[in-house]
């Protein structure tokens, strides 16, 4: 298993509002479940506070927490396997996500 994200966070960087809403019109490029795409997007590129607006924001949406990924996991499932995403992962618990 990894130990987190394929990219580093950017620590400093400007998320604003508009920016952390702009992630949810992302659009897969393989066809995957839109939703699994930008929830994985916002958090391979966000730190924990842009992560935690992001959810609200993807909830707000109607989006679906547990959308199913390439791999045939939820991104809750994925980042349980993070050393350093207990952040993340809490933050999807309490947005609503299933653990297992």
């Amino acid at each position: 298993m990894s130990g987190g994200p394929s990219q580093p966070k950017v620590i400093g960087e400007e998320w604003s509002d508009e920016r952390v809403r702009a992630m949810l019109e992302r659009k897969p490029y393989d066809g995957s479940d839109p939703d699994y795409f930008v929830l994985e997007e916002a958090y391979e590129h966000m730190i924990a506070d842009d992560f935690s607006r992001f959810v609200d924001f993807f909830v707000e949406a109607g989006r679906n927490l547990n959308a199913v990924g390439p791999q045939g996991e939820t991104l809750m499932q994925r980042v349980k396997g993070h050393r350093r995403a207990v952040d993340y992962a809490a933050i999807l618990e309490k947005a609503g996500a299933l653990s297992a």
